[in-house]
């Protein structure tokens, strides 16, 4: 690692130059205040971290746009349905961020009369708020001095310092450097600049050096090789699971099950499987004695600690007919508002492509 004390001597540099370019150059994102406009909606603020958390921005616009129409506030969002939830947050993927999502509107409301609390102390009591999120909540919306470390931050400041350490063992020496260069004013403009930087030019692969407001100070540009850093350890590789989903219809109609109400996907509506899980393999069992038919295609999809490949056996269940079991009838041209998640919307139109008579 750098010196940390040559680094520091770089410190107020690298804020006043970052900052300066942020004034400039800072994205416009629906949650933000741009700069000089003061502290942004604690809500937006809180409801996007949650959001962004192992998130794109790009794939966080239009569910923030959606949750702030339905509920633009934390009293609004308190009321609401878990259900009604679960569904708008479908695809989004993280499921268990969303069920923390509701808890927290509602101790938000009931615990401090619908506002936030400010200090990262307090933040840190409500559900699915975390260090990093907590920092960045006090900091951007409410101009609290917090060290805010993502991964955009990570890559930066591993940078800067030539932080060889590999993650996730440097992250107490990641946090301490940004500690060093983090400002006593405008915390939150300069944890955004961070992100944005990271975003932007301090990219994985390719990072700009040659414009970096910071380039100066960088450690890691004046060694020749930036994008060693962050150091990673080796990832073991994910398991491979197999499973099946089952596919019932009755006329214009899909049968959907809920899913148990702890464990992956909890609570959401999803077609009938064979109870595959991070650790287990199907058991092929179809969910109702019928007439099952295996399709010529498989799904796969990439959940946090698993690969999954699943087949689809099909149904045409009798009009009239006892219900397979616990669950709805589903119209198919409403489907997409069942609130799959991604992983049973691919299985959905994986069956409805199919091109076979059902």
């Amino acid at each position: 690692m750098a010196d940390v004390q040559q680094s520091e001597y770089y410190s107020g540099d690298i804020a006043r130059q970052l900052l300066s370019h942020y004034d400039a150059h800072a994205r416009t994102l629906p949650w933000r205040k741009p700069p000089g406009a003061g502290f942004a909606n604690p809500y937006h603020v809180w409801l996007s971290e949650i959001m962004l958390q192992q998130t794109t921005v790009a794939a966080v616009g239009s569910y923030f746009q959606k949750f702030t129409h339905i509920w633009p506030s934390f009293a609004a969002l308190a009321a609401a349905e878990e259900a009604d939830v679960m569904a708008a947050w479908a695809g989004l993927g993280y499921y268990a961020r969303a069920r923390n999502l509701l808890k927290c509107a509602r101790a938000v409301v009931t615990e401090h009369g619908g506002r936030l609390p400010e200090t990262e102390a307090e933040l840190l009591k409500l559900p699915g708020v975390g260090p990093y999120t907590a920092a960045a909540i006090a900091a951007i919306a409410f101009g609290q001095r917090a060290v805010v470390v993502d991964a955009n931050v990570e890559r930066v400041v591993s940078r800067l310092f030539a932080i060889s350490t590999p993650l996730p063992q440097s992250k107490p020496l990641i946090r301490a450097a940004t500690d060093s260069i983090t400002p006593d004013g405008r915390a939150g403009d300069f944890a955004q600049a961070m992100m944005d930087l990271g975003a932007g030019m301090c990219s994985v692969r390719a990072p700009s050096c040659l414009v970096c407001p910071v380039a100066f100070a960088c450690e890691g540009m004046r060694l020749g090789n930036p994008e060693v850093y962050p150091a990673k350890t080796p990832k073991a590789a994910k398991p491979q699971r197999t499973g099946s989903v089952y596919w019932i219809q009755r006329g214009d109609l899909v049968w959907l099950t809920r899913r148990a109400d702890k464990g992956l996907l909890a609570g959401m509506r999803a077609l009938p499987d064979d109870q595959w899980t991070a650790r287990l393999d199907g058991h092929s069992t179809p969910p109702a004695p019928a007439a099952w038919r295996r399709l010529p295609v498989q799904v796969s999809h990439v959940f946090t600690h698993f690969s999954l490949l699943l087949d689809i056996a099909v149904t045409a269940w009798p009009a009239g007919a006892a219900d397979p079991g616990e669950g709805e009838w589903w119209p198919l041209k409403s489907l997409d508002k069942a609130g799959l998640p991604t992983v049973f919307r691919k299985a959905t139109e994986a069956a409805m492509n199919a091109g076979e008579r059902i």
